[in-house]
């Protein structure tokens, strides 16, 4: 159980030094969903209580279809998903 947190805590470092990139932020979160669901998955395993997996899945896949699309959306826009290149003060 350890070692997830462990994971969980290098996705953090990696998300805090390599911003530059939204692609790379989202691939990361995504990695950190599968991560915490592999704890909920242990946890709920033990209670007895998986059916609550589903739901934690569905939210996570939601998620990851808003992100691809707020890339593409800022992509088209922008013509670049670098974050120093995005002038905030225009939104």
């Amino acid at each position: 159980m350890m070692i997830y947190f462990y994971i969980f805590w290098v996705i953090m470092m990696v998300l805090v030094y390599l911003y530059k990139y939204m692609l790379i932020l989202l691939i990361l979160m995504e990695l950190m969903v599968l991560n915490i669901s592999l704890v909920i998955f242990l946890t709920m395993s033990i209670l007895k209580l998986e059916f609550f997996m589903i739901y934690y899945l569905v939210f996570s896949v939601c998620e990851s279809v808003l992100g691809l699309g707020l890339l593409v959306m800022i992509v088209r826009y922008h013509g670049s998903d670098l974050y120093y290149t995005m002038n905030i003060s225009k939104y």
